[in-house]
């Protein structure tokens, strides 16, 4: 190690967090892997010792040390990624604690430090992009202690990930890709890296959770693992009993700074795909809707008469997106992206970020009762907003009706004014909530607007009793809502049975 990753170590173990990978050391993020880590108790190791795995894998296991840029005043390790995940932690009511303010800041350059892998003998090399995000200077240390400049292949912020490109005088020692779709909870996985920069260091555990979405982008599915991974571990290499890389290790939640043996890596089916683009062309250019969505829950599907409750239902469509353009409408259920199933909100995401601007699919989606299929040029970033037309008295509507469990009020110019709408906003605002009815319990609150009543867009206090009426009347069994709340809108689904 340097002597200035040596003198900023205390630095590196004082910062506490969540951490979003453990990429860069001293002074930046929190990565995954702790120092020594007992073998769990319980853990049984192939012949009783990991050490054949570790004998193998070690040798292609890399220090990754970056020079990079800081913007005067602001403190080294902060990063958009750890935003993101401080959100979701807190927004789970999980603590997300405050890393203590640096006794110096950076004026501009900093030192971050890493870990990644090499995937071929001629020095490709795999790490997290926040690793080497905004670096000026990318130096790699490999296992004997030689250290060689690195080249950016190339970065993908969406995914989190990055590839290297190091010039050694011969072949390098290599890890293998391993099957990350085979992993069930409760296997055994090794996590190797440099965490705090005091060295590689290999840690054991299980697979804790699959499938995590933390809301940092469309390809969340992390790995969850108890193999105690801190700062420094970002980018390095998760490998099963076989030796195999099964996932990049990205992130933990921490309370201290330290692990608690909560992390999370990125699965090798889904990484190895994308370094394989970076490596060749540098960049992904990742495909956009232009659409809100959230799940189909069993209320939703029966409020539509969808026969099982999965897909993405479309909440919001951007003007002048290609899902606008392509005539995706708010309240459609997007079930299929040309022969891929969408069972979730989460799969849409992933399949249309997997695609190219100027790609062409067809999205089958239901809509008013039947499956039809619309065709869509995906495109790249766009936003834009929608606007609405006006009407209404300022009547409160009581309304009493049983299935809903609301007052209502039409939209007048002082409630458009006071709620912050424009004014030709339309809808419904919802007056009052009877706390022992359903609208209640499905989240309903005063100073909702509902826009729509099963996919009906609805002017006034009047249509909304009418369409609530006559689903009842059509022996539904919940009445799908399209609430506007703070400029979000949402679909909500109220069972009738519970009024």
């Amino acid at each position: 190690m340097s002597n200035l990753l040596r003198k900023h170590r205390a630095a590196a173990i004082i910062g506490a967090a969540i951490v979003v990978g453990a990429g860069a050391l001293p002074f930046a993020f929190s990565p995954p892997t702790a120092i020594a880590a007992a073998e769990p108790s319980g853990i049984i190791a192939p012949a009783g010792s990991f050490a054949p795995i570790v004998d193998v894998d070690k040798p292609a296991v890399v220090t990754i040390t970056t020079t990079m840029k800081v913007d005067t005043g602001a403190d080294v390790g902060d990063s958009p990624m750890d935003e993101q995940f401080r959100q979701f932690f807190e927004n789970q009511g999980i603590p997300f604690p405050q890393q203590q303010t640096p006794q110096h800041r950076q004026s501009q350059r900093a030192m971050a430090l890493g870990s990644g892998f090499i995937i071929s003998p001629d020095g490709v090399i795999v790490t997290n992009n926040h690793v080497i995000e905004n670096a000026t200077d990318i130096k790699v240390t490999l296992d004997d202690g030689t250290e060689l400049p690195a080249k950016l292949l190339g970065t993908d912020a969406k995914s989190d990930l990055a590839v290297l490109k190091v010039k050694a005088p011969k072949p390098l020692a290599t890890i293998a890709w391993g099957d990350s779709d085979k992993l069930k909870l409760g296997d055994q996985i090794l996590a190797i890296g440099n965490p705090f920069g005091i060295g590689t260091t290999v840690t054991a555990g299980i697979v804790s959770a699959r499938g995590r979405d933390l809301h940092s982008g469309p390809y969340d599915d992390f790995i969850q693992i108890d193999a105690p991974i801190n700062r420094g571990n970002s980018g390095g290499p998760l490998v099963d009993r076989e030796g195999n890389v099964v996932g990049i290790n990205t992130a933990i939640y921490s309370p201290n700074g330290g692990s608690v043996g909560v992390g999370f890596a990125i699965p090798s089916d889904e990484a190895k795909v994308i370094v394989a683009k970076l490596e060749k062309n540098g960049s992904i250019d990742h495909g956009y809707l232009g659409v809100a969505i959230q799940p189909v829950t069993a209320d939703v599907a029966d409020a539509v008469g969808l026969s099982q409750p999965q897909g993405a239902l479309v909440a919001s469509v951007n003007d002048g997106t290609p899902a606008a353009r392509a005539g995706i409408k708010t309240g459609d259920i997007v079930t299929a992206v040309g022969s891929e199933t969408v069972k979730t909100p989460k799969d849409l995401s992933r399949l249309v970020a997997d695609l190219s601007p100027g790609d062409k699919r067809s999205l089958t989606v239901w809509r008013n009762g039947k499956s039809m299929d619309v065709n869509v040029t995906v495109g790249g970033n766009d936003d834009s907003k929608q606007a609405a037309n006006d009407k209404g008295d300022g009547k409160v509507q009581p309304s009493n009706q049983p299935s809903i469990g609301v007052g209502l009020a039409n939209l007048t110019p002082d409630l458009r004014e006071q709620l912050n709408l424009p004014r030709n906003a339309e809808g419904a605002v919802v007056a009052s909530v009877n706390p022992d009815k359903p609208a209640a319990a499905a989240g309903i609150q005063t100073g909702d607007i509902i826009v729509s009543v099963n996919d009906r867009p609805v002017h006034d206090a009047h249509d909304v009793q009418n369409a609530v009426a006559e689903a009842g009347k059509a022996g539904r069994k919940s009445v799908l809502l399209l609430i506007e709340r703070g400029g979000d809108k949402t679909f909500v689904a109220v069972p009738f049975s519970a009024a």
